[in-house]
């Protein structure tokens, strides 16, 4: 028999004014861990009795150790049929890493599905989770949005620059943002990261539907921000237009929102925007997390975004960056890299012909060249077993800093 991981519900506590909902995790070869979320009381009329969030939440962790999840509750047949596509591609990206798994629930039920559209996004008070908001509720929009009515920020328990106080500095600011748009703000909390450390780019896009799924009693919409735009995905990648909409069920839908905008086209949309321009925030990497340190690649992006669009830098930057700042960036990740590029091409085609954009260049160009080395690298290491058995010696291309 294939081994199982069994999901049990726990009932709810009430405590200081928040309700807490939780399952029991059973693995067989581990210990038992308790995956919760956690929210004010005024909010527990929209948590769903099923079992759907929890399921979304621990799938991508089964299928990593090739367990079958057996539900010892109410799962919706269309959430399961939608599951079965996201494993299979999943699987089809990451062979080695994951396998198809089944899904056994003692009840298959769809849950009630409302007659009220209301949509709710997962807002970190970014420049993505900014944009789907303020395109959804801007009245001069002759397009026609999604019913937004709320936006859901996260405290990820066990992530090292996000502690309590922190998070409640940026509650602050994001609620003074959607306020501004006529939203209000759900703040949560879950120890989700603590329970599933590993993975996370694979899994966060699971982790944000499973909290947003959580709430589906009082919406029917779950909006995700794109990361990246259609032309440009990167994947495998744990919130993309193509997994994120088959975690949705007939009652609650998951939408991966704004995939169609290059990020400069988002800071443009939401330059106008003034209290986003006050409390944007990009960065979790300074010495005090709930402000922009201003010298890490993310805010350093940001800041040529505005200024490539002619924008004046926004007060949610406490000093703008220097040439020496940007020769010094560092794209740790594929997607960083890809990131500098249509700001680089969008001052071209404007005949910008200043420093940075030189300096831009050549933090490109380095990154590029580490980048091929980091490959090489891998390569050879993946091959060096064969190296060694035929005698071939790899060869290496010089590469200058």
């Amino acid at each position: 028999m294939k081994r199982q991981i069994h999901l049990w519900r726990e009932e709810a506590l009430q405590a200081d004014g928040e309700v807490t909902v939780s399952v029991t995790i059973e693995h067989p070869e581990q210990s038992r861990k308790r995956l919760w979320y956690r929210l004010h009381l005024d909010y527990s009329s929209f948590i769903t009795p099923s079992f759907d969030p929890f399921v979304v939440a621990t799938l991508l962790m089964a299928m990593s150790q090739s367990t079958d999840l057996v539900v010892h509750g109410e799962v919706s047949p269309s959430l399961l049929q939608n599951l079965a596509e996201f494993q299979a591609a999943w699987t089809c990206w990451c062979p080695g890493k994951y396998q198809s798994i089944a899904i056994l629930a003692e009840v298959e039920r769809e849950q009630p599905q409302s007659n009220i559209s209301k949509a709710i996004s997962a807002f970190s008070g970014g420049v993505d989770s900014c944009f789907t908001a303020f395109r959804h509720r801007k009245a001069d929009s002759g397009r026609v949005q999604r019913p937004l009515k709320a936006g859901l920020m996260v405290h990820w328990i066990g992530r090292p620059l996000k502690q309590q106080q922190v998070f409640n500095l940026t509650t602050q600011k994001s609620k003074a943002m959607l306020n501004s748009l006529g939203m209000e703000l759900i703040p949560m909390a879950t120890n989700f990261r603590e329970v599933m450390p590993h993975n996370w780019d694979d899994f966060h896009g699971s982790a944000i539907a499973s909290c947003l799924m959580l709430l589906q009693l009082g919406y029917t919409t779950g909006l995700i921000a794109s990361s990246d735009p259609y032309n440009a995905l990167n994947l495998p990648y744990g919130s993309n237009p193509i997994t994120d909409p088959l975690l949705s069920s007939n009652a609650f839908q998951i939408v991966h929102d704004g995939a169609a905008f290059s990020r400069i086209q988002k800071i443009r949309e939401i330059a106008c925007w003034r209290e986003a321009l006050d409390s944007l925030m990009v960065c979790w990497e300074g010495s005090q997390a709930d402000r922009n340190c201003g010298r890490c690649e993310k805010c350093i992006r940001t800041i040529l975004g505005f200024r490539v669009m002619g924008i004046a830098l926004p007060a949610c930057f406490e000093q703008d960056v220097t040439n020496e700042q940007i020769l010094s960036i560092n794209a740790v990740k594929k997607s960083q890299l890809i990131e500098l590029y249509p700001i680089l091409e969008a001052a071209k085609a404007a005949n910008i012909s200043e420093s940075w954009v030189t300096a831009l260049e050549k933090a490109i160009q380095r990154n590029q060249r580490r980048a091929v080395l980091k490959t090489y690298q891998h390569t050879v290491q993946a091959h060096l077993p064969n190296f060694i058995k035929t005698g071939i010696r790899p060869v290496r291309s010089l590469f200058r800093y």
